[in-house]
């Protein structure tokens, strides 16, 4: 079924509150994202299906005077004293989840707090970021006499790599220079990351009855070209993100028992490297295979990303005893072509696990550290 087109036209929202982003000390604006991140929490905002959760977001704008942009679900905002000749930092995290899986024990939709670890689906994939980034632009926002201009996305269809998220808005974001996206790295700098190719490979064979002799079995076929995946090793290593990872994840073939089906097919999983573009690995991929396998990319745009190691804003962060690494894992950072620090409170490991939680201590950590490795450049 085609999908609904529901664009929602870009529009200017001008907020008439009281609150004083000003007048707020960062211990008090960081109780408030926590607070921010319950409501998150409680409102149920799988891929696509954002709308609670941008409503909230905006509450938050409202709230603090400050006037917003809106498409679909994706929200952005600008420093009250932006100039247009000066660069723009983005700071970017998003407000969609998962689906809960089924080993819950809690409640994936209730946010409490035990044992000083915040629970709810949604909390540590990007809740905790999401809400410590607003909060920083929150404090930054009144700020004059800055080297840099500020941009806050809170976005939309990121686990889904879907069409209306970040990518969606990208056209409207002015002056980019670098972005900072938020996704738990324990608060480390996650200088670049792997891009994402995935593959949907089929192997032919000769249809037959399984009864007969037939010397083109599709799954047997199919076992060189899985130990091609499983062996191949890339020459070009990366120093911070090592390899290039193939890795077949499904394989589906045959419909009857008695019956050698005419075709296997394969999802291989690719984890690229910033050595290579996705679609060298593709040529690479194809030009190694016999012809009896057809190979076809479901997209090439999810690239590798990165920011050198003696950019301002990781040499910020470095002298805060902050170290640098490689992430394996895919963000929002495979849409921007501008360079790109992934960064934010919470562990990576826990993301789309059951019973999902972040530390209440690492969101007031996260928004204390962007604040200060963000000082240390404006």
């Amino acid at each position: 079924m085609e999908k609904e087109d529901n664009t929602i036209n870009t529009t200017v929202i001008d907020n008439h509150t009281t609150m004083n982003n000003s007048a707020l000390s960062i211990p008090e604006l960081t109780e408030k994202a926590i607070d921010l991140l319950h409501q998150l929490i409680e409102t149920q905002s799988f891929s696509s299906e954002e709308e609670g959760t941008a409503l909230l977001i905006e509450n938050w704008f409202h709230e603090y005077e400050i006037p917003f942009e809106r498409e679909n679900n994706n929200i952005w905002a600008y420093n009250k004293n932006f100039d247009e000749a000066k660069p723009t930092i983005l700071l970017n995290s998003h407000h969609d989840t998962v689906k809960p899986n089924g080993n819950y024990t809690n409640d994936p939709f209730m946010a409490f707090v035990e044992d000083g670890k915040l629970y709810g689906l949604g909390s540590n994939d990007a809740g905790g970021c999401l809400v410590s980034l607003i909060a920083t632009f929150t404090y930054f926002y009144n700020k004059q006499d800055l080297n840099y201009n500020f941009v806050i996305a809170a976005t939309a269809e990121e686990e889904s790599s879907g069409p209306l998220g970040l990518k969606s808005i990208l056209k409207y974001l002015k002056n980019v220079e670098f972005a900072i996206v938020g996704e738990p790295t324990l608060m480390q700098l996650a200088i670049a990351e792997k891009g994402l190719l995935v593959l949907d490979v089929s192997v032919k064979g000769s249809a037959s009855h399984a009864a007969h002799p037939n010397d083109d079995n599709a799954i047997y076929n199919t076992l060189k070209v899985i130990e091609w995946f499983k062996d191949y090793k890339f020459e070009n290593s990366s120093e911070t993100l090592g390899d290039v990872k193939m890795t077949v994840t499904q394989i589906n073939a045959g419909n009857q028992h008695n019956v050698v089906p005419s075709h296997c097919n394969l999802v291989v999983d690719i984890r690229v490297n910033d050595k290579y573009k996705n679609e060298e690995v593709l040529e690479l991929v194809k030009n190694s295979l016999p012809q009896h396998v057809e190979v076809k990319p479901r997209s090439l745009h999810l690239g590798s990303s990165s920011i050198p190691k003696n950019h301002p804003i990781v040499t910020s962060g470095i002298s805060l005893g902050r170290t640098t690494y490689g992430s394996p894992t895919l963000s929002d950072q495979s849409v921007l072509s501008c360079p790109s620090l992934k960064l934010g409170p919470g562990d990576s490991t826990r993301s789309h696990s059951a019973d999902e939680f972040i530390y209440v201590k690492e969101i007031k950590e996260g928004v204390a550290l962007y604040i200060k490795i963000l000082e240390g450049i404006i």
